[in-house]
């Protein structure tokens, strides 16, 4: 065999491999912490002052899809620092949309969601902890003493 042919199959046998090695890293960078960067925790509105069902949907907390393209919610949960835990069900999130969570009781639609708490659970201080279905923190947002949304 001449030094040429065996020069040219070394070097495609060096494509080969790094082709492989390229492709098997695409899909484990498609499902890292990025996967879902354009959900996050927009505004919120805590501490509603009553226990009726109209105090508690006044208190929620509002998830945003800031990208173009819809996101299935499905399995994500919201958390307040206490460990109370809404799971979202079959909910898919429009690109450049929101979902507000509220409290209280209510009929489900793709703007609003209901927790059926009968008492309030966000407090002056907490802190909403979004996670998706794997259990992976995607987004959080914590308020202080003033009960004012503490901006980032």
């Amino acid at each position: 065999m001449s030094a040429s042919l065996a020069t040219r199959r070394l070097f495609a046998a060096v494509l080969a491999a790094g082709a492989l090695v390229g492709a098997a890293a695409i899909p484990a960078a498609a499902h890292g912490d990025g996967r879902h960067s354009s959900i996050v925790i927009g505004d919120v509105q805590h501490d509603s002052r009553g226990r009726e069902s109209r105090a508690l949907n006044r208190e929620w907390v509002e998830v945003k899809n800031t990208g173009r393209h819809s996101v299935d919610l499905r399995g994500f949960t919201l958390t307040d620092r206490d460990g109370n835990r809404y799971r979202f069900n079959h909910l898919r999130l429009d690109g450049r949309s929101s979902v507000k969570v509220h409290t209280g009781k209510g009929r489900d639609t793709h703007r609003d969601v209901y927790q059926d708490r009968r008492q309030q659970i966000w407090d002056e201080r907490d802190t909403a902890t979004l996670r998706d279905g794997r259990g992976r923190v995607i987004d959080t947002e914590t308020w202080g003493r003033r009960g004012h949304h503490d901006p980032r």
